[in-house]
């Protein structure tokens, strides 16, 4: 552990004021945000795990968007521009 740590441990607060108590409520509230956990039997997971599924879970949103994004400018190309599907479809793009 670095002395910094130690240290605010020792003073019952971190440097950003957050208690330890506080990272375990936040960790538990991701754990049931997150499917890939939420999903599992067992109540017992690492912080480090949820953290891990919590940037996959990210990155996999992030993929999904910019795959929706591609489909929706592909579908646009097919469309006329005038018509009101492709308004719709312009006001999902922005």
């Amino acid at each position: 552990m670095s002395s910094r740590r130690s240290r605010s441990r020792q003073s019952g607060v971190s440097m950003n004021n957050i208690t330890d108590d506080q990272i375990t409520d936040l960790v538990s509230k991701l754990q049931r945000l997150i499917p890939e956990i939420r999903n599992r039997r067992s109540d017992k997971v690492s912080a480090s795990k949820v953290l891990q599924e919590t940037c996959n879970y990210i990155r996999n949103l992030h993929r999904e968007v910019d795959d929706l994004s591609d489909r929706l400018s592909e579908l646009l190309a097919t469309t006329d521009n005038d018509s009101a599907q492709a308004a719709i479809i312009r006001s999902l793009l922005m």
